[in-house]
């Protein structure tokens, strides 16, 4: 993995193959990349040591639509987190 640059506050990295990600911390990454001609958001979990991670079977895709759902499900899925936070 080389250095990323940041883009909105986010650092943007990529691996040894030039693709894109977000590094999500203990082993998750974000990326987007195309798979039978469509696009997806794949957040995934990787196996390996550093340097040389791989893909593992952990993980989902999400299509443009999923995305834009998630992401207007923001708030709402904060809210659910500080809910469970009072338990």
């Amino acid at each position: 993995s080389s250095k990323g640059k940041v883009e909105s506050g986010v650092k943007v990295l990529k691996n040894t193959d030039g693709e894109k990600y977000v590094d999500l911390g203990k082993k998750k990454r974000a990326s987007v990349r195309s798979f039978k001609g469509q696009t997806f958001v794949d957040i995934r979990e990787f196996y390996g040591a550093d340097g040389d991670e791989k893909p593992g079977k952990k993980g989902i895709s999400l299509s443009l639509d999923q995305w834009e759902t998630l992401k207007k499900s923001a708030s709402t899925i904060d809210a659910l987190f500080a809910e469970q936070g009072k338990k």
